[in-house]
């Protein structure tokens, strides 16, 4: 098994990180292989609502100039799928939606190629709009029929610099919840 973790923040090592290996920590004490994948700070194109993914269905879309293929790819291969955003404006940042926009097409026009997969959203904010931000990324997992991860309250944790999270405990202790728990439904779907 394995869990693709999708890092959204332009700041490598930055809050967004340190919370998604918080959740990955429990899975890969649980036997199961991770993978971190950093988009923020890359160029990645927005969707242009050409269709060709709906009229090659070959898993791919049409732009190749950017990460996007290769990602979706990994998250066909992938158990599991954490996306992870900071929140810019009160949602993800631009290479998340994009990635979301784009994969999200390719993942339906070739007959819900993430069905049943394992989905979890991690949100870093440094005082609101954290709810919207989460929303966006379950509103992808709910639309490609994957399984959504709950903790003990929403997957937020607080800090503004690099590393402020680590002094939100209870955000911290919801992230290690979260990589219990995702670890467990991946174990129960797979025996």
């Amino acid at each position: 098994m394995k869990v693709l973790a999708i890092n959204g923040s332009p700041r490598k090592g930055g809050n967004t990180e340190i919370l998604i290996k918080k959740a990955l920590a429990p899975i890969e004490a649980a036997g199961i292989e991770t993978e971190i994948i950093q988009i923020g700070g890359k160029a990645i194109r927005g969707c242009i609502a050409c269709g060709k993914c709906f009229e090659m269905q070959n898993q791919t879309c049409v732009i190749d100039k950017d990460p996007v293929n290769g990602i979706v790819q990994k998250m066909v291969e992938a158990d599991g799928i954490i996306l992870g955003s900071p929140t810019y404006f009160t949602d993800v940042t631009a290479e998340m939606k994009a990635l979301i926009d784009r994969a999200g097409y390719v993942a339906l026009a070739n007959g819900a190629l993430l069905k049943h997969k394992v989905g979890a959203a991690v949100v870093a904010v440094r005082r609101g709009g954290a709810l919207h931000v989460f929303d966006t990324m379950n509103h992808f997992f709910q639309i490609n029929q994957m399984f959504i991860v709950g903790s003990t309250y929403w997957n937020m944790a607080y800090g503004l610099q690099p590393g402020d999270v680590e002094s939100d405990e209870e955000g911290m202790a919801n992230m290690a919840n979260l990589g219990e728990s995702m670890a467990f439904l991946l174990n129960k779907l797979n025996s």
